[in-house]
């Protein structure tokens, strides 16, 4: 995964209490963040995870971008004591936008990513709106949407935002359906925890393909495993970066010291001719060559 800042953003509206997901779906997410959390920051630990929460009686920001695990957990800990009313789509985006804009280092690529577990009273309209202006802004959007919803219209919401943001797949809208695994286990075989060009790895994973290099085999069958692979080869093609730019490095630092040839030899000498091979000094040479030979007629 690429340097990135990233802000979650978690449902705790009503229907989180749903156990749909054991224990409930909130606990499902909290589970599926510390996953996140820890996949994001292995791959690159530049990177910095915030959270947010949008239930409740509004959007609220649980957590700055940080590399530390603890503050994610207390934020979620807070939270899951106010579990109540409905969620506010539109208006927790807008606040995780904001909360991006505050990095530190500005050369994170900014992301944020959604759970959604309930209705969503926002029109289309506004969505897609607002999805245009995060495309322009270069902000990717991932939606996880979850639990066995009875209304249809929050998928097709999604999909319009999803359609309006996307460039070059950088931003996916994953749906999963209630079953008997759990949540994380579920999105580690996704675009969303795999990164990019994992699209069609997650998309052939039936046939057993992937994005895991000569490791052959299906990634839904052994998740865990999959994002351990997955890890291992970010540390990898890390540490390989890091070994050929030292030597890059290394190798022009030496060559600095090096003169090139003639470098700091003079254009004219103390005569005022023009040093090298035609110089004065030459020229002497050899006249006293020639006075030297004898004159044999």
């Amino acid at each position: 995964m690429p340097l990135q800042a990233v802000m979650i953003v978690v449902d705790n509206s009503e229907s989180s209490r749903n156990g749909d997901y054991q224990p409930s779906r909130f606990d499902a997410q909290a589970d599926a963040i510390n996953i996140m959390f820890e996949s994001i920051t292995q791959s690159n630990p530049e990177s910095s995870v915030g959270l947010m929460s949008m239930g409740g009686k509004g959007p609220e920001v649980l957590s700055t971008l940080t590399t530390e695990r603890g503050k994610l957990l207390e934020g979620l800990h807070r939270t899951r004591k106010k579990i109540s009313g409905s969620s506010h789509l539109a208006t927790g985006i807008q606040i995780a936008s904001l909360a991006l804009k505050h990095r530190q280092n500005k050369s994170q690529r900014q992301r944020i990513i959604v759970f959604v577990c309930s209705p969503v009273a926002d029109d289309e309209k506004k969505l897609v709106s607002l999805a245009k202006k995060m495309k322009k802004g270069n902000i990717d959007i991932d939606f996880v949407l979850f639990g066995d919803l009875d209304d249809d219209d929050v998928q097709k919401k999604l999909e319009a935002f999803n359609n309006a943001v996307k460039t070059n797949e950088n931003s996916h809208l994953v749906v999963v359906p209630p079953s008997g695994k759990l949540l994380s286990d579920q999105l580690i075989t996704t675009p969303i925890m795999l990164g990019e060009g994992a699209a069609s790895g997650a998309a052939g994973a039936a046939e057993g393909a992937g994005d895991f290099g000569d490791f052959d085999f299906d990634p839904s069958t052994d998740p865990e495993l999959a994002l351990a692979l997955r890890m291992s080869m970010d540390e990898e093609n890390a540490r390989q970066a890091k070994v050929a730019k030292e030597e890059e490095d290394a190798t022009k630092k030496s060559l600095e010291g090096i003169p090139e040839e003639g470098e700091n030899q003079p254009l004219l000498n103390e005569q005022g001719e023009a040093s090298g091979s035609g110089s004065a000094e030459n020229k002497k040479d050899n006249e006293k060559d020639d006075g030297d030979k004898m004159d044999t007629s």
